[in-house]
């Protein structure tokens, strides 16, 4: 805590005096917002505050010195606000919380598990395998918040069955989740952000990021094997126990598993084809969920149960914050450095803003990260050298280039997504600890491995244009 609030006076008392001295033209509304940005990002590596109070009285600080800076009238707040906040994104979120936690409610994630760990027959690399590929697969159609809040639970069941340590079990989940949940426009909290910034339907998004994806994954399963070679010696125990679980007994409502599963696929379709059907992701995704509590008649207040407030109010205190930094032009002029720096290549542009994104995600959460770039990216995309280099393409690579960053990247540290504090979480409330510097040791090194990969296969399809 103490080191948290030395470090933060630091960065103040650079942004105050920093810019002047190598030539930039801040004003005092740039370093007071800035302060603010910068001083969320040091809090919530310390963990000292909740991150959903940090980014509600972060959003009021920031209001407040956009009053009194002259940018926005007093009483012009709560239309800055409303347009500050990105519903599209928020809906998605409460949507799919809503639809998966009632599929939860069925027992049929506890079924998949069952199964899994039966297949690998006590193999511990082959569970892991298999865990891996679920859990992959499932945060890039659920979300991997959700994804990993389901299978560790299951996770564990197991490894007490087996009498293993369920940990490296968990670490491969969540690292999973990152890299699966990065082929779709739901399967990342930051992907949903990117999309709704840039336009981008589920269809184009899939296509341009699942090759990146699919052989990242396939890479990972060698370095995972390698990472993990210790703990995959360990002697499953009982595994005749194991194999007299009849896993269908975990279904506890087939009726509504049916019911949840046909709504599911309804709203996935429906992704595939928003752009088609002119229809905004967070609509779909709440009038899917809207449609299930009407056919299974569950009380509003027993699915509110499975949405994660917190988290939502984290998203619009967040996107306040950004928006009141980029209001002061402070974004804008960290755009032209950027380009600056690479000289307008366009290229080394994509690749910087790669590497840069996954270190970055790594030690901040790459929610605000996220949602600090995007600002970043609009205003690169607009200078002439690159934007030239841009027209060369149907699409806008810059946006896919922050999308392997921030979510790749945030397999670095504990803290780099969402996904990561949620499953250690659930791994603590069943007695199972993980320090910030036992993640690190495994997280790090993996991240910079996914991240050449996805850099690699991301530069041949610049090469290729597709």
């Amino acid at each position: 805590m103490v080191m948290g609030g030395i470090v933060l006076v630091v960065i103040i008392v650079m942004l105050f005096t920093l810019p002047d001295m190598i030539g930039l033209e801040f004003t005092i509304a740039m370093s007071m917002t800035l302060s603010v940005l910068m001083g969320i990002y040091v809090i919530l590596v310390t963990e000292a505050i909740h991150r959903t109070s940090l980014a509600m009285i972060g959003a009021l600080i920031i209001i407040i010195i956009l009053i009194y800076t002259g940018l926005i009238p007093a009483h012009d707040t709560v239309d800055f606000v409303i347009g500050a906040i990105d519903f599209n994104t928020i809906g998605l979120l409460l949507g799919m919380m809503i639809i998966v936690g009632i599929l939860g409610e069925t027992g049929v994630f506890q079924y998949i598990g069952i199964k899994a760990a039966k297949l690998s027959k006590g193999n511990v690399w082959k569970l892991m395998v298999l865990l891996s590929v679920i859990t992959a697969v499932g945060s890039a159609f659920l979300d991997n918040v959700t994804m990993v809040l389901l299978i560790v639970p299951v996770t564990i069941s197991v490894a007490r069955v087996l009498n293993i340590n369920p940990i490296p079990l968990i670490l491969a989940e969540i690292f999973a989740s990152n890299v699966g949940g990065a082929s779709t426009l739901i399967g990342d909290p930051p992907n949903i952000m990117i999309a709704s910034a840039a336009n981008i339907d589920f269809m184009s998004f899939a296509y341009h990021m699942t090759p990146e994806v699919i052989i990242t994954f396939a890479a990972s399963l060698l370095i995972l094997k390698i990472m993990f070679r210790k703990d995959l010696k360990q002697k499953p125990e009982h595994i005749e126990k194991l194999m007299q679980i009849d896993e269908k007994k975990e279904i506890k409502d087939f009726a509504l598993l049916k019911k949840s599963v046909i709504v599911l696929v309804g709203v996935v379709i429906a992704f595939m084809f928003h752009g088609a059907l002119d229809l905004e992701v967070s609509i779909i995704a709440l009038g899917g969920a809207a449609i299930l509590l009407v056919i299974t008649r569950i009380h509003p207040a027993k699915s509110f149960a499975h949405v994660e407030w917190p988290t939502l109010l984290f998203f619009a205190g967040l996107f306040i914050i950004v928006s009141g930094v980029e209001l002061t032009g402070a974004l804008e002029l960290f755009a032209h450095e950027i380009v600056n720096v690479t000289g307008g290549n366009f290229e080394a542009t994509s690749v910087l803003i790669i590497w840069s994104s996954a270190f970055a995600s790594a030690f901040v959460d790459n929610i605000p990260y996220t949602a600090t770039m995007i600002p970043i990216i609009e205003n690169i995309s607009l200078d002439p050298s690159i934007a030239s280099s841009i027209a060369n393409y149907s699409f806008n690579p810059l946006w896919y280039a922050l999308a392997i960053g921030a979510d790749f990247g945030g397999n670095g540290t504990l803290i780099g997504a969402s996904a990561n504090l949620v499953a250690i979480a659930v791994a603590e409330r069943h007695g199972y600890r993980m320090f910030f510097k036992d993640f690190i040791i495994k997280g790090l090194p993996y991240m910079i491995a996914t991240v050449a990969i996805g850099t690699g296969v991301f530069l041949v399809r610049l090469m290729l244009n597709v």
